[in-house]
């Protein structure tokens, strides 16, 4: 026979109804719960909201301050490109050494991928920041908007985890407590039953 016969159909809020039977401890566990309920959702909610904006305003502060640049290989890159397809996945390229100039004239180098077997004076796009060091090439609108979003779902949960896991743990301690209560009272009042039947 399931438990639920013996306990009685599930009556919802009944600790923050008015009963003669209800104890110190049911109202305690009752606020505990709203409280570890609401900082569950609340916590979460905006510590993902935090991290989506910062990871969106940070990559938005990228395609703003990068610019691409139009580099020239310096010398012959060893290899041969491959005959079957006009472009190279990013794994087929190979490092080489590279030169490219500001618009205010300053010229720079750095290592850069580039296909097998490119000449010498090949042109390859680069992306730079505003002092014309190399960076990644910056996210489109669509990429970082996916990006925040899982970095802002990821933080919400890992953070509301934290008040989650802490309202099981103190509703599990008055749950204990509760029975030792419960088994100090039958074993005082127990022995009186034996007496009356």
């Amino acid at each position: 026979m399931p438990l639920k016969a013996f306990r009685g159909p599930k009556v919802w809020l009944w600790r923050w109804r008015r009963n003669p039977l209800k104890r110190r401890a049911d109202v305690v566990e009752a606020w505990v719960v709203l409280g570890a309920c609401l900082l569950t959702v609340l916590s979460g909610v905006l510590a993902g909201y935090a991290a989506a904006r910062s990871v969106e305003h940070g990559l938005a502060h990228e395609r703003v301050t990068s610019r691409p640049a139009v580099a020239r290989v310096v010398a012959q890159v060893p290899g041969s490109a491959p005959a079957h397809s006009t472009h190279t996945s990013a794994g087929e390229r190979v490092w080489a050494k590279a030169r490219w100039t500001m618009p205010e004239g300053s010229t720079h180098t750095g290592q850069v991928r580039v296909e097998p077997g490119s000449k010498a004076g090949s042109p390859v796009t680069v992306w730079t920041d505003p002092q014309g060091h190399l960076v990644s090439r910056p996210t489109t609108a669509s990429e970082a908007a996916f990006r925040a979003t899982l970095i802002g779902i990821l933080a919400g949960v890992s953070t509301a985890a934290v008040p989650f896991v802490g309202g099981l743990a103190v509703r599990g301690r008055l749950e204990r407590r509760r029975m030792d209560a419960w088994d100090t009272e039958w074993a005082r009042l127990g022995p009186q039953w034996g007496r009356m039947v």
